[in-house]
């Protein structure tokens, strides 16, 4: 599965790295950082990858396949 981040919707929140934390982060100025950027999220992490998604409050994430 690969997640299409729309970083200038992002408002860094936060709720993304909360929920999967090994693949979003933000950084010193609260801007997002995915960890799997134009590859496939591995399989042990998609569960945590799909509850990132569905916690963001401004939609800036969206599972592509």
């Amino acid at each position: 599965m690969k997640i299409s981040v729309d970083h200038p919707r992002c408002e860094g929140h936060g709720l993304c790295a909360d929920q999967a934390p090994d693949i979003f982060s933000l950084d010193d100025d609260a801007e997002l950082t995915y960890h799997f950027e134009g590859t496939d999220v591995p399989e042990e992490h998609q569960p945590a990858a799909r509850a990132a998604v569905n916690a963001c409050p401004v939609a800036a994430l969206r599972v592509l396949s």
